[in-house]
């Protein structure tokens, strides 16, 4: 099995991005914060600026058979005070490209630029408790619970989901 090839997206990637994030929210909503119903209001100019490469952020597409089938996103706090840390978000696989090694690639290409940017010592994530082969992908990877969030997200049918919090030190 060829490795999927893991690229920057950029403002031309838009609105293929929006469809995989889009599908994503509809196939796993308990993963993410963000709601289908929420993403599907934004505008295309909207996730074009977003998707946009900033020097503190990114979003990785993983493409396999020249589909983009994973998307991951890295940014670094601006603050001064916060400046040492990076945080990955919106990690999503499509669910036939699961097994294919699209979220190790993507996982790997992070670290990759979080390394590269001067003075970052940790990278932060959460996932919710729902998501444990996302948790183990991270834990392979080095990735630490430092801790553990009750009623962090609650699941828009009445019930709440725990998250936890990781944490990979880079130094």
């Amino acid at each position: 099995m060829p490795e999927p090839e893991v690229r920057i997206l950029t403002a031309d990637d838009a609105a293929l991005s929006r469809e995989a994030r889009l599908a994503a929210l509809r196939s796993d909503p308990d993963a993410f914060i963000t709601t289908a119903a929420e993403f599907e209001g934004r505008s295309l100019d909207s996730v074009t600026t977003q998707l946009t490469p900033r020097p503190t952020s990114v979003t990785y597409g993983a493409f396999v058979g020249g589909e983009l089938a994973g998307l991951l996103t890295l940014t670094r706090e601006e603050r001064p005070r916060l400046r040492h840390r990076a945080n990955i978000f919106g990690v999503s696989v499509a669910p036939h490209a699961r097994g294919q090694g699209c979220g190790d690639a993507l996982v790997r290409a992070a670290l990759a630029h979080a390394h590269g940017w001067d003075g970052v010592t940790s990278v932060h994530l959460s996932v919710t408790e729902t998501q444990n082969a996302a948790q183990h992908l991270y834990e392979r990877h080095g990735f630490r619970v430092w801790g553990t969030q009750p009623d962090a997200v609650r699941d828009g049918i009445g019930g709440s989901l725990t998250e936890h919090h990781l944490i990979l030190l880079l130094e």
